[in-house]
């Protein structure tokens, strides 16, 4: 198997009874950067004079600022994120994980730029480092229930034990797991199993 319980020493100790490796969960988080917003600068702009060891005194108040137009002085690869509207929005990263559903073990991460599509993208890429094998199940949140997603698991053989992000009505929003998935014993149990990613 490619999973296995890294010791303190960092040898492999391979123990079937301690996680699964059929069962699967995929989460992203904003993490955030060790940079003061007040250095989230426009890019053309030159570095002010300092004033005695304190960031330069700024006024953001109805300015637009944005990844495009703006960077961090002091952590240029933290990005301006945030999870959910009504949030406030900070220079981030995302970090990732790929966890097996037993014991909610954590089998993969990564740590990459913030941005829109990337929980998804590098899911995918840790199910691909994780060779995890056709028949197994992959559970997320709604974040996850894309067509584009859901293609990629279908492509791979992973079963899609994704929330389903639908909204009925004449111009709702279809779910791209199937309802014959979500209605199976095993989708329920990944439900409740993917909140140990949290």
């Amino acid at each position: 198997s490619e999973m296995c319980i890294r010791n303190s020493d960092g040898t492999c100790s391979e123990d079937p009874a301690a996680s699964s490796e059929e069962h699967f969960t995929a989460g992203g988080a904003l993490l955030q950067a060790w940079a003061s917003i007040k250095s989230f600068r426009p890019k053309d702009e030159e570095d002010p004079p300092s004033s005695g060891g304190r960031n330069a005194a700024a006024d953001f108040h109805n300015q637009r600022r944005s990844n495009e137009t703006h960077a961090s002085k002091t952590d240029p690869e933290a990005r301006l994120a945030k999870k959910s509207s009504g949030q406030e929005a900070r220079l981030s990263y995302g970090g990732h994980l790929l966890t097996e559903n037993r014991n909610g073990l954590i089998v993969d991460a990564e740590l990459c730029e913030a941005n829109g599509t990337a929980e998804r993208d590098i899911a995918l890429r840790l199910i691909d480092r994780q060779k995890l094998k056709p028949g197994c199940t992959l559970g997320a949140d709604k974040a996850y229930d894309t067509r584009r997603f859901v293609d990629a698991l279908n492509e791979r053989g992973i079963v899609p034990h994704i929330a389903q992000n639908a909204r009925g009505g004449k111009n709702g929003r279809h779910s791209s797991v199937p309802d014959e998935i979500a209605a199976t014993e095993g989708y329920a149990i990944s439900q409740r199993r993917r909140k140990l990613v949290e």
